[in-house]
Protein backbone atom coordinates (compact mmCIF):
# COMPACT_ATOMS: atom_id res chain seq x y z
CA UNK A 1 0.00 0.00 0.00
CA UNK A 2 2.00 3.46 -1.31
CA UNK A 3 1.32 6.61 0.71
CA UNK A 4 -0.66 8.32 -2.25
CA UNK A 5 -3.42 5.55 -0.64
CA UNK A 6 -4.01 7.95 2.33
CA UNK A 7 -5.56 11.03 2.57
CA UNK A 8 -4.96 11.44 6.22
CA UNK A 9 -1.83 12.43 8.24
CA UNK A 10 -0.80 12.36 11.72
CA UNK A 11 1.02 14.89 13.48
CA UNK A 12 3.40 14.53 16.42
CA UNK A 13 3.93 17.13 17.97
CA UNK A 14 4.81 18.99 21.37
CA UNK A 15 2.89 21.14 23.35
CA UNK A 16 5.87 22.12 25.62
CA UNK A 17 6.38 22.61 29.45
CA UNK A 18 3.15 23.66 30.39
CA UNK A 19 2.35 27.63 29.88
CA UNK A 20 0.23 28.16 26.59
CA UNK A 21 2.54 30.67 25.85
CA UNK A 22 5.51 28.20 25.07
CA UNK A 23 3.17 26.83 21.87
CA UNK A 24 5.59 27.01 19.04
CA UNK A 25 3.76 28.34 15.76
CA UNK A 26 3.47 25.28 14.20
CA UNK A 27 2.13 23.73 16.81
CA UNK A 28 -0.83 26.06 17.65
CA UNK A 29 -1.64 26.04 13.47
CA UNK A 30 -2.24 22.53 14.03
CA UNK A 31 -4.20 22.48 16.68
CA UNK A 32 -6.84 25.00 14.96
CA UNK A 33 -6.82 22.63 11.66
CA UNK A 34 -6.47 19.23 13.51
CA UNK A 35 -10.05 17.42 13.04
CA UNK A 36 -9.00 14.71 15.61
CA UNK A 37 -6.64 15.58 18.55
CA UNK A 38 -5.39 12.48 20.65
CA UNK A 39 -3.62 14.41 23.50
CA UNK A 40 -1.71 13.63 26.55
CA UNK A 41 -2.35 14.16 30.66
CA UNK A 42 0.52 16.69 30.95
CA UNK A 43 -1.52 18.56 27.88
CA UNK A 44 -3.02 21.40 30.46
CA UNK A 45 -6.32 22.93 30.47
CA UNK A 46 -5.38 26.28 29.17
CA UNK A 47 -3.70 24.74 26.17
CA UNK A 48 -7.12 22.11 25.82
CA UNK A 49 -9.22 25.18 25.42
CA UNK A 50 -7.41 26.01 22.50
CA UNK A 51 -8.93 22.99 20.94
CA UNK A 52 -11.56 24.01 18.02
CA UNK A 53 -15.15 22.99 18.99
CA UNK A 54 -15.75 20.87 15.90
CA UNK A 55 -12.40 18.92 16.67
CA UNK A 56 -12.92 15.21 17.99
CA UNK A 57 -11.08 15.00 20.97
CA UNK A 58 -9.70 12.13 22.80
CA UNK A 59 -7.85 11.63 25.69
CA UNK A 60 -5.08 9.04 26.11
CA UNK A 61 -3.06 10.13 28.85
CA UNK A 62 -1.47 7.87 30.99
CA UNK A 63 -0.19 7.66 34.55
CA UNK A 64 3.23 6.67 36.47
CA UNK A 65 2.29 3.01 36.65
CA UNK A 66 -0.43 2.62 34.36
CA UNK A 67 -0.38 -0.97 32.29
CA UNK A 68 2.19 -0.20 29.47
CA UNK A 69 -0.57 -1.63 27.12
CA UNK A 70 -2.23 1.64 27.12
CA UNK A 71 0.06 2.78 24.62
CA UNK A 72 -1.10 0.37 21.99
CA UNK A 73 -4.69 1.90 22.46
CA UNK A 74 -3.08 5.17 21.08
CA UNK A 75 -1.52 3.85 18.16
CA UNK A 76 -5.03 2.33 17.54
CA UNK A 77 -6.53 5.62 17.17
CA UNK A 78 -3.77 7.15 15.10
CA UNK A 79 -4.29 4.05 12.43
CA UNK A 80 -7.98 4.00 12.46
CA UNK A 81 -8.59 7.71 12.11
CA UNK A 82 -5.45 8.43 10.15
CA UNK A 83 -6.78 5.37 7.18
CA UNK A 84 -10.17 7.60 7.86
CA UNK A 85 -8.18 9.94 5.94
CA UNK A 86 -8.33 12.80 8.70
CA UNK A 87 -5.90 15.36 10.02
CA UNK A 88 -4.75 13.73 13.36
CA UNK A 89 -2.74 15.48 16.02
CA UNK A 90 -1.05 13.48 18.43
CA UNK A 91 -0.22 16.15 21.06
CA UNK A 92 1.96 15.17 24.04
CA UNK A 93 3.26 17.44 26.68
CA UNK A 94 6.90 18.62 26.45
CA UNK A 95 8.74 17.28 23.24
CA UNK A 96 7.62 14.28 21.73
CA UNK A 97 10.95 12.80 21.58
CA UNK A 98 12.10 13.20 25.08
CA UNK A 99 10.74 10.26 27.15
CA UNK A 100 7.47 10.68 24.96
CA UNK A 101 7.12 8.15 23.25
CA UNK A 102 7.20 9.76 19.71
CA UNK A 103 9.80 7.65 18.37
CA UNK A 104 7.74 4.69 19.06
CA UNK A 105 4.32 6.12 17.33
CA UNK A 106 6.69 7.29 14.27
CA UNK A 107 8.04 3.71 14.15
CA UNK A 108 4.10 2.63 13.97
CA UNK A 109 3.01 4.85 11.57
CA UNK A 110 5.65 4.07 9.30
CA UNK A 111 5.41 0.50 9.13
CA UNK A 112 1.55 1.40 8.51
CA UNK A 113 2.62 3.44 5.25
CA UNK A 114 1.06 6.19 6.97
CA UNK A 115 2.03 9.76 6.46
CA UNK A 116 3.29 11.59 9.72
CA UNK A 117 5.24 14.89 10.56
CA UNK A 118 6.97 15.49 13.51
CA UNK A 119 7.18 18.83 15.66
CA UNK A 120 9.48 19.42 18.83
CA UNK A 121 8.22 21.33 21.39
CA UNK A 122 10.29 22.86 24.85
CA UNK A 123 10.75 19.94 26.65
CA UNK A 124 9.96 20.04 30.33
CA UNK A 125 13.20 19.95 31.68
CA UNK A 126 14.53 23.08 29.88
CA UNK A 127 10.87 24.88 30.59
CA UNK A 128 11.04 24.09 34.56
CA UNK A 129 15.01 24.92 34.75
CA UNK A 130 14.85 28.19 32.82
CA UNK A 131 11.05 29.02 34.96
CA UNK A 132 13.36 28.27 38.02
CA UNK A 133 16.01 30.76 37.51
CA UNK A 134 18.31 27.23 37.02
CA UNK A 135 20.80 27.21 33.52
CA UNK A 136 21.59 24.06 33.06
CA UNK A 137 25.07 24.62 31.46
CA UNK A 138 26.93 27.69 32.61
CA UNK A 139 30.84 28.37 32.14
CA UNK A 140 31.75 28.72 35.80
CA UNK A 141 29.20 25.52 37.23
CA UNK A 142 28.88 23.47 34.75
CA UNK A 143 29.63 22.24 31.11
CA UNK A 144 27.95 19.35 31.04
CA UNK A 145 24.09 17.81 32.11
CA UNK A 146 22.41 14.71 31.37
CA UNK A 147 18.56 13.92 31.11
CA UNK A 148 17.55 11.15 32.74
CA UNK A 149 14.09 8.80 33.12
CA UNK A 150 13.47 8.17 36.99
CA UNK A 151 10.75 5.62 35.22
CA UNK A 152 12.48 3.26 33.29
CA UNK A 153 10.38 0.48 31.08
CA UNK A 154 9.54 -1.99 33.43
CA UNK A 155 10.27 -4.56 30.87
CA UNK A 156 13.77 -4.41 30.64
CA UNK A 157 15.72 -6.97 32.34
CA UNK A 158 18.25 -4.89 33.95
CA UNK A 159 17.90 -0.90 34.08
CA UNK A 160 20.23 1.11 32.38
CA UNK A 161 20.88 4.53 34.29
CA UNK A 162 23.55 4.01 36.28
CA UNK A 163 22.44 6.55 39.19
CA UNK A 164 25.94 6.04 41.17
CA UNK A 165 27.74 6.92 38.11
CA UNK A 166 25.83 10.07 37.14
CA UNK A 167 27.63 12.72 39.13
CA UNK A 168 31.02 11.31 38.10
CA UNK A 169 30.11 11.81 34.53
CA UNK A 170 28.30 15.25 34.58
CA UNK A 171 28.33 18.22 35.96
CA UNK A 172 23.93 18.64 35.96
CA UNK A 173 21.45 15.56 36.01
CA UNK A 174 17.65 16.06 35.61
CA UNK A 175 15.60 13.74 36.21
CA UNK A 176 12.20 13.46 34.54
CA UNK A 177 9.31 11.23 36.76
CA UNK A 178 12.00 11.01 39.27
CA UNK A 179 9.27 12.06 42.34
CA UNK A 180 7.54 8.54 42.74
CA UNK A 181 10.57 6.56 43.12
CA UNK A 182 12.95 9.42 44.64
CA UNK A 183 13.97 7.67 47.72
CA UNK A 184 15.66 5.17 45.65
CA UNK A 185 17.26 7.29 43.27
CA UNK A 186 19.00 9.35 46.13
CA UNK A 187 19.83 6.02 47.62
CA UNK A 188 21.60 4.97 44.90
CA UNK A 189 23.21 8.48 43.92
CA UNK A 190 24.71 8.25 47.11
CA UNK A 191 26.31 5.07 47.24
CA UNK A 192 28.61 6.41 44.11
CA UNK A 193 30.27 8.24 47.29
CA UNK A 194 29.15 11.51 45.80
CA UNK A 195 28.97 14.89 47.88
CA UNK A 196 26.18 14.66 49.73
CA UNK A 197 25.89 18.40 49.96
CA UNK A 198 25.39 18.87 46.34
CA UNK A 199 22.37 21.15 45.68
CA UNK A 200 19.02 19.39 44.68
CA UNK A 201 15.99 21.26 43.36
CA UNK A 202 12.14 19.59 42.27
CA UNK A 203 9.96 22.01 40.72
CA UNK A 204 6.72 20.95 40.21
CA UNK A 205 4.28 22.13 38.19
CA UNK A 206 7.27 23.82 36.08
CA UNK A 207 5.93 27.17 34.04
CA UNK A 208 2.52 27.39 35.89
CA UNK A 209 1.00 29.54 37.96
CA UNK A 210 1.13 27.33 40.20
CA UNK A 211 4.87 26.30 40.26
CA UNK A 212 6.19 25.48 43.07
CA UNK A 213 10.49 25.03 44.00
CA UNK A 214 11.77 22.08 46.42
CA UNK A 215 15.53 22.89 47.44
CA UNK A 216 17.64 20.84 49.66
CA UNK A 217 20.68 18.51 48.93
CA UNK A 218 21.43 15.00 48.46
CA UNK A 219 21.62 14.61 52.31
CA UNK A 220 18.24 15.94 52.77
CA UNK A 221 15.48 16.40 50.02
CA UNK A 222 14.11 12.97 50.60
CA UNK A 223 12.62 14.15 53.84
CA UNK A 224 11.59 17.47 52.69
CA UNK A 225 10.20 16.38 49.81
CA UNK A 226 8.05 13.91 51.65
CA UNK A 227 7.13 17.07 54.49
CA UNK A 228 6.36 19.06 51.22
CA UNK A 229 3.79 16.74 50.02
CA UNK A 230 5.82 16.76 46.21
CA UNK A 231 3.69 15.18 43.91
CA UNK A 232 3.95 14.89 40.01
CA UNK A 233 4.47 16.13 37.28
CA UNK A 234 7.90 17.12 38.76
CA UNK A 235 11.88 17.59 37.57
CA UNK A 236 14.65 16.79 39.61
CA UNK A 237 17.79 18.99 38.72
CA UNK A 238 21.01 17.79 40.75
CA UNK A 239 24.21 19.88 40.75
CA UNK A 240 25.90 22.92 41.98
CA UNK A 241 24.21 25.16 38.79
CA UNK A 242 20.97 24.97 41.58
CA UNK A 243 22.87 27.57 43.21
CA UNK A 244 22.03 29.97 40.90
CA UNK A 245 18.28 29.93 41.52
CA UNK A 246 18.97 32.25 44.38
CA UNK A 247 20.52 34.93 42.37
CA UNK A 248 17.67 34.57 38.67
CA UNK A 249 14.62 33.14 40.10
CA UNK A 250 12.92 35.53 37.40
CA UNK A 251 9.18 33.58 37.70
CA UNK A 252 9.28 33.28 41.64
CA UNK A 253 7.87 30.12 43.24
CA UNK A 254 4.30 30.57 42.57
CA UNK A 255 2.90 28.35 45.45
Amino acid sequence: MSIDEFSGIVYICGAGPGDPKLLTLRALDLIKQSEVILYDRLVGDEIIDLFPNDAEKIYVGRNVGDPTTHQDKTNQFMLKYAKMGRKVLRLKGGDPFIFGRGGEEAEILKENNIPFEIIPGITSGIGAAIYSGIPLTHRKYGSTVAFVTGHEDPDKKTPEVRWEKLLQAVDTVVIYMGTEKLNIIIEKINTGNNNAKTPVAIIQNGTLKNQKIIKGTLEDIVEIARKSKVKPPAIVIIGNIVKLNETINWFGDHK
